[in-house]
């Protein structure tokens, strides 16, 4: 279908386009881009038809001072810590049988290290994305645990996405881009609500039980989640549908020695 526009009508168009490329950043699945952020073409009128649908979300968040954007923004962990980390705070907090979680790591660590807690009270390795060695991560959910293969290169920044249905019990992880091999663990599982979610540590506990041998070092941004699995081997994806977990509209509690700094790498 095409479409034809004023004079009026593109100016403003013109203007939303120049607001978009500033603030939104892509991630390529086939890896050409390491930054987390994505629309294709075809996704290009459907952003523009929900920009005042979005602008209406923000203004139902229930604290909107609360909600910080974090876009080029990152959490810096500087030093190896018991009781260093960030709490984040979910949109929405209810039960889930299918997720998907994405977000950037850089670090210097060749140890095993927590990259996602998210605890409840019935289960504290509820989801856990852990990488236990360089080229080897693991996924937990409801406490049980499957282990992926990588050829992981080494000090540069990762991109890094996780899924799992609980229909089929698969799951998958992405690096950079690139999908592993498809895993299967719990299926028909319902993951709890009100959950506890923290970067920076490994919930042995609700909400702690931290040990500073599995704590992370370095830096962690751009933190999405959605509540379905999203369709990566489609292309890219729209992340300001994120609806569990936004980076650009965040609410977090640092703990610790824990410092947000400016992005520097994608």
């Amino acid at each position: 279908m095409k479409y034809s526009m004023g004079n009026e009508a593109m100016a403003s168009l013109d203007a939303l386009l120049s607001q978009w490329f500033l603030e939104e950043s892509f991630i390529l699945l086939d890896g050409s881009s390491r930054d987390l952020f994505c629309y294709s073409e075809s996704n290009l009128s459907l952003h523009i038809e929900n920009h005042e649908e979005e602008n209406k979300e923000r203004q139902r968040l229930p604290t909107q001072s609360l909600y910080k954007d974090l876009h080029r923004k990152v959490f810096l962990f500087p030093a190896s810590s018991a009781d260093s980390y960030v709490t984040l705070s979910p949109l929405k907090n209810t039960e889930l049988q299918n997720f998907t979680v994405c977000l950037w790591t850089y670090t210097e660590l060749t140890r095993g290290y927590s990259v996602f807690s998210y605890a409840t009270q019935a289960s504290t390795n509820e989801i856990l994305l852990f990488r236990d060695s360089v080229g080897q991560y693991s996924l937990t959910v409801g406490s049980e645990e499957v282990t992926f293969q990588v050829q992981e290169p080494s000090f540069t920044p990762i991109n890094i996405c996780a899924t799992w249905a609980s229909a089929s019990g698969v799951a998958e992880i992405w690096v950079d881009g690139i999908p592993l091999v498809r895993k299967v663990l719990k299926q028909g599982y319902t993951l709890s609500a009100n959950a506890m979610i923290i970067l920076g540590q490994d919930q042995d506990s609700y909400g702690g039980g931290f040990d500073i041998n599995q704590s992370f070092l370095g830096e962690i941004g751009n933190v999405y989640m959605w509540d379905y699995v999203v369709p990566f081997h489609e292309g890219k994806t729209n992340c300001s549908q994120a609806n569990v977990l936004n980076w650009k509209k965040m609410k977090y509690e640092k703990m610790g020695h824990v410092i947000m700094v400016p992005q520097l790498r994608d």
